[in-house]
This record gives structure tokens, sequence and C-alpha cells, in this order.
């Protein structure tokens, strides 16, 4: 069959991407899907009421490539990117839906390779880590202690394994077969969570289907935030869900840094050269601790140094967010009991 038959039968894939004023980004991540070839495909493009260009770069697209449509009014106890992705999918025609987010880019070939992987692994449900870029200084320092304590929280192996109880997905790619997708009520049946994307997988999971997570620098690449203050409040937003215990990990995390520094200053003032080991092992301890988060040695050695108390705090200010009801975002304001407290565009 050839690719303009399989397309007169229908997409084999949706790619369906929420947006909500994502104009820095969303141009970049267009061209990356639309280049994809070797699987029929749609993409569709769910604008969530935005402010800025984002309608304007989707629509610049031929409409044979990019769909777009907008999101309808938020249902309260929402989210947005549910509500948008939900809009999306009633909308799509594929056998599978692919979730991603404007902020990714697609690497070459990525997609179909995708699909055999879900297939040769019987998955329902395949999701990337992508590649992070990092740019700015707190992104180096801050996103390789991030993602290591989240590789120890959700070890891929585990969460692939369907004996063990762990599930987890990353949100900016999900690949899922749509018959799993609707027999567990997709993200409908999610509305009102954050952390939409865990909360799928547990649903698929617990379903009795398989699951598949891996670190994917061959597929998606992504810069997730651009500046402190976006860093900040998205992981403000998901952290105290993502570790069911933030205080006693931000407290761990504070005592292990500060092991190294004070056998530095000991080393200092008292001149005993097993201080200056104590110092360097310890150090080289929090380094390779960092390594499984996928990072240059360089961004694992800012992590070492500067990373690890931006995470503590960034934890404790996530932990208070969510004991207090107001988790804001993109300019909505969200509790995760669940309900939307506040809106705005």
């Amino acid at each position: 069959m050839t690719a303009m038959e399989a397309q007169a039968q229908g997409p084999v894939v949706s790619v369906i991407i929420p947006a909500r004023n994502e104009e820095a980004c969303l141009g970049d991540c267009l061209r990356s899907l639309v280049a994809q070839s070797g699987v029929a495909f749609e993409t569709i493009v769910v604008d969530d009421h935005s402010t800025d260009l984002t309608r304007e770069i989707a629509a610049s697209f031929p409409q044979e490539q990019v769909r777009v449509i907008e999101a309808p009014p938020l249902p309260e106890g929402w989210t947005g990117k549910n509500n948008a992705v939900t809009t999306g999918a009633r909308r799509a025609r594929g056998q599978w839906f692919l979730f991603t987010d404007a902020d990714t880019i697609h690497l070459a070939g990525s997609l179909p390779r995708a699909v055999a992987e879900a297939q040769d692994n019987n998955a329902d449900l395949l999701s990337y880590s992508p590649e992070q870029i990092a740019v700015t200084f707190w992104e180096m320092a801050t996103l390789p202690v991030v993602f290591a304590e989240l590789a120890r929280q959700y070890p891929p192996s585990m969460v692939s394994d369907p004996a063990s109880p762990i599930a987890a997905a990353n949100g900016q790619f999900i690949l899922v077969r749509r018959d799993a997708y609707e027999a567990v009520g997709g993200h409908a049946a999610v509305a009102g969570d954050i952390l939409e994307d865990v909360a799928l997988a547990r649903a698929v999971k617990r379903s009795g289907r398989k699951i598949r997570f891996r670190y994917a620098p061959d597929a998606v690449r992504t810069r997730m935030y651009r500046n402190y203050r976006q860093l900040r409040d998205g992981w403000t937003k998901n952290l105290a869900l993502l570790f069911p215990n933030p205080g006693r990990l931000a407290a761990k995390m504070l005592a292990l840094w500060v092991i190294p520094w004070g056998a530095f200053l000991l080393a200092y003032a008292r001149h005993h050269w097993w201080w200056s080991a104590i110092c360097v092992l310890t150090f080289v301890y929090l380094v390779t601790r960092l390594k499984r988060a996928n990072f240059a040695w360089s961004r694992e050695v800012l992590g070492a140094l500067f990373g690890m108390p931006m995470f503590a705090y960034l934890l404790l200010r996530s932990k208070r967010a969510h004991a207090n009801g107001r988790i804001p975002w993109k300019g909505r304001t969200y509790s995760d009991k669940p309900a939307i407290l506040a809106t705005g565009h």
C-alpha cells in the first residue's frame, strides 16, 4: 500500500497538540511534524484560548498538513490541557493518538519508528522522555537534579514492567492506541488532574494494558521552560504530585548538598587532609547521582553545585502551593482537589 493509499483510507496516527500562548515554539514543532514520512498521519492543533500569535502560526501551515481547532470554554473542574486534548481526540480519525506539546521537536523518521516500537513491544501506550535542552543557568543547574530524581522515583524498566505497579508517562510524547485510550475514558477520565500524563498512564496500566516508557533522544527533544519564572512555576505545579513526600525529599537533598560544603570549610579551617578527601568523595558522589538524568557532565557538575538546593526550594514551594490549593499556570489558577478556582485568558 502506498502512502497516498494509506492516507485515503484514513490516518494511522492523529497528532494532537494542545497550545496556549505558544508562539515562541509552535512553529518549530509543526515544521518537525509535517516533515515526517513513512506513516499516514494528521496533525491537529487545539488552540486553548491563546492571546498571542499561536493560532496564526498554526493556521499559516496548509490545511492538509495542520488542522486548527478551538478548545471550547473550560468546563468546571477541568484543566485547560485536558480540555484541549479531549477536544482534539474527539475530532481525530487515527488508529493511534500522539499527544505532544508545542515545545517539542520531532526528529526525522521518529513518528513511524515510534508506531513500530509500540507494535513490536505490544504496548498500548508508548511514552518518551525527550532530550532536554537547557540554555539559561537555572535550566542547566536544576533540570539534571529534577530528572535524576524522577528516574529514581519512576525507573523506566519498572514503568515498562507489567508486573510492577509503577506507572508514568511524559505528556510531551504519549502515543496511545485509540481503542485503549477510549476504553479507559481518555483525558476526560482524569479531567481535573494537573499531572494528567501520569494519571493517564496509571489508568492504562490498571486496566491490564501494557505501557512502555523510555528516554528517547533519538526521537524527540524539548526546551520546557525559557526563563527562571517559567521553570519555577512549572515545577511548582508538578513536583508535589510527582514525589509522594516532597518535604522529606527536600530535606534529603539539602543534607546531601551540605556535606561536601561542610567538609570543604572544615578542611580549610583545620587543614586536615581527611576533610579534603570527604569533600572530594561526597562531591563526586553527588555528580554520579545525577548521571541517570542523561545530561552532559558539565551540567551534572552545575547540578551538584547549585541545582540541589534549588530543587529543594522548588519541592517546598510546590508542597506549599498544593497545600494552599492554589496552583497558578498560564493565566489560570488550579487546585488539586481538583477544581478550577479562577480562570483568565
